[in-house]
């Protein structure tokens, strides 16, 4: 074989073989990429079918399987991102539900399952620390229990409050100190000391005897001294006829039907007065009582104080949202229970809204455009000069010239679907207005000319709304039911027009929708109808041919559009937080006379110990009197 054969022989050999490892170094990559974004795809299906089938976890692990063999990809990274977060708010959910059913256990293990996919979850980490506290506060509460019975009370008081420290809503904790407080706070008031005293039993029985010899008698039965202000009428009588009656009820119906008052000095001391306004002002004794307020308003709740109470003595703080109330102790007691039925958490809201635009578009242009209109002109002269009257007598087809003469063929079809997709959660408070707007704001520019020679010219920008504006007010009712105040408006840009001096409007085309509904917890309703169906159809034809069925479109063109557009709104409220019915026994109580808020003594008495003979008491009056008093106490007689 010749040399220069040889040379060309390798040097094929050598081009081929470049080219195969140029074809590997290409094809390769080509090829894994391939394969790469298959089985991301693949893992991809796959977790989306374990999400419908209720399989967060795994359906996540796939996810993460496709972002790991497609890390470009934002739909995997998006999807997987949503199904996340809507698993670890189930779940968190679900294990609040579970806490507050006291499955502490259960709950943990719901909240450990979402850290499992997703360990940065801050919801359920302090889910987790919650539950270890619940549980350590479980075990104080039974300590503090154990220390009430023993009487150890300061050491109840404390575990009590290290709870409250941690947890200030801890509502037992709050119960039980409020329960060690009002028994200290009564076992020091001059009441407690009267207590046994006033439950003794007696059956009495005077007929216009002098007032203070009742007294005399009641104070020999029970042990009792009374002490009379001066204004106290000696002479004064009264009648009084009671049977298996008690010490409390005797001096309560004495005093009230004898316009007296009552002062307890001490365990066995009691100051009888005139009920008048400036004996009420010099021995009625008064409270102060502040009421922090967590979710009412100080003014509304000041206002109330004022309406039922007549309180004069009343300040509102609204920086610290509370309210300081001076009066008497029988107002003070009353107040704080018309405060706890009025301070408490607003009801709250979620609703789920789903709105869906729907766009059907339909255009079809068929036939042939031919020229509606045909001119004729001389041509100019070769020379260039214009024509003359001259020329008009030698024109001919080589000398007259055609204008427009195109014709045209439409075959057009375009068909659009588009659907517009907003699925917003919105959280609002009861009688509280939210608003929701997707879409984008568009620059309106005015320009204001100043009178005058200078004519000095300013512009001002204004921005306008387009896209999804929502607007919803819930209103929320004691029986789960929900009123909502829905308004809807969907606009879009339809066009520009510019006006003469150069500035840019829009053409803004809008659909509204309001309405009340009013539907229960977890109801879903559906708003559709706002429907906008524009059909249009232009043609252009040669007279008389081009209306022919068929020929026509041979002679004619013709423009079908047809434009669909319907909204559809869903919307779904879910309670978060309602009102709780309060007890009749705490919205219903006793709250005095109109001129006085003191209540009428608990007529329940403990029942008397019998005696084997009972003891009758007569006492001397004048003759027209009389006057008995029965009374049974423990193994002793009156005399």
């Amino acid at each position: 074989m010749p040399s220069h054969s040889l040379f060309f022989h390798a040097a094929d050999a050598l081009h081929r073989r470049a080219s195969y490892s140029l074809l590997q170094q290409w094809m390769l990559p080509l090829l894994l990429l391939t394969l790469t974004g298959c089985a991301g795809q693949m893992a991809y299906r796959d977790g989306q079918r374990l999400i419908a089938e209720n399989n967060p976890e795994a359906g996540l692990r796939k996810f993460k399987q496709a972002i790991a063999a497609d890390p470009d990809n934002a739909q995997y990274r998006i999807t997987y991102l949503r199904a996340r977060d809507s698993a670890a708010l189930h779940n968190v959910e679900l294990a609040e539900r579970q806490a507050t059913s006291g499955k502490n256990d259960e709950a943990a293990l719901s909240l450990n399952q979402v850290l499992a996919f997703d360990p940065a979850n801050d919801r359920a980490r302090a889910g987790l620390r919650a539950l270890d506290r619940n549980t350590r506060h479980d075990k104080q509460i039974l300590a503090a229990e154990i220390d009430l019975e023993k009487k150890d009370i300061d050491s109840a008081r404390q575990k009590l409050t290290g709870i409250l420290t941690e947890n200030p809503a801890h509502e037992k904790a709050h119960t039980m100190l409020n329960d060690i407080a009002e028994k200290n706070e009564l076992a020091s008031e001059p009441e407690m000391g009267l207590a046994k005293q006033f439950k003794k039993p007696i059956s009495i029985q005077f007929k216009d005897a002098p007032l203070r010899q009742i007294f005399d008698v009641i104070a020999r039965t029970s042990g009792l001294n009374f002490l009379f202000d001066k204004d106290v009428k000696a002479d004064q009588r009264a009648t009084i006829s009671l049977k298996d009656s008690s010490i409390e009820l005797a001096l309560y119906y004495l005093l009230v039907t004898n316009q007296l008052e009552q002062q307890i000095l001490d365990g066995n001391t009691v100051m009888i007065y005139p009920s008048n306004p400036a004996k009420l002002k010099e021995y009625q004794e008064m409270l102060v009582k502040t009421f922090f307020l967590t979710n009412a308003d100080a003014k509304v709740v000041a206002n109330t104080l004022k309406t039922i109470f007549k309180s004069k003595d009343i300040v509102v703080d609204e920086k610290l949202n509370l309210v300081i109330l001076r009066d008497s102790k029988e107002v003070i007691r009353l107040a704080e229970k018309l405060v706890a039925l009025q301070d408490v958490s607003e009801p709250e809201v979620m609703l789920e809204v789903e709105v869906l635009e729907v766009k059907t578009s339909r255009l079809l242009e068929l036939g042939i455009t031919w020229p509606d209109t045909m001119a004729l002109s001389p041509l100019t002269t070769t020379s260039g000069l214009g024509l003359t009257i001259a020329n008009l007598r030698n024109l001919n087809q080589n000398n007259i010239g055609i204008t427009n003469p195109s014709v045209s063929i439409s075959a057009n079809k375009k068909d659009g679907d588009t659907n517009i997709l907003a699925n917003p959660r919105i959280r609002v408070r009861n009688r509280e207005k939210a608003s929701v707007h997707i879409g984008e704001k568009l620059p309106s520019v005015t320009t204001t000319v100043s009178p005058g020679a200078a004519g000095f010219a300013s512009e001002s920008v204004t921005y306008i709304d387009v896209g999804l504006t929502l607007n919803v007010e819930p209103t929320i009712y004691l029986n789960n039911e929900v009123a909502i105040k829905v308004g809807l408006e969907v606009s879009s840009l339809l066009g520009q027009i510019q006006t003469k001096s150069g500035t840019i409007g829009y053409q803004i085309g809008t659909r509204q929708a309001a309405t009340l509904l009013q539907l229960k917890d977890g109801e879903n309703q559906v708003l559709a109808g706002l429907i906008s169906n524009e059909d249009r159809s232009n043609g252009n034809k040669v007279p008389g041919i081009g209306d022919l069925p068929l020929l026509g479109r041979l002679f004619g063109s013709t423009k079908d559009d047809t434009q669909k557009t319907e909204i559809v709104l869903s919307i779904t409220p879910h309670l978060v937080r309602n009102i709780k019915r309060p007890e009749s026994s705490v919205s219903e109580f006793a709250a005095g006379t109109e001129g006085n808020f003191r209540r009428r003594p608990d007529p329940a008495i403990p029942a008397p110990v019998k005696l084997a003979k009972p003891v009758t008491l007569a006492t001397p009056v004048s003759p027209s009197p009389q006057a008995s008093v029965e009374a049974e106490t423990e193994g002793k007689q009156v005399k």
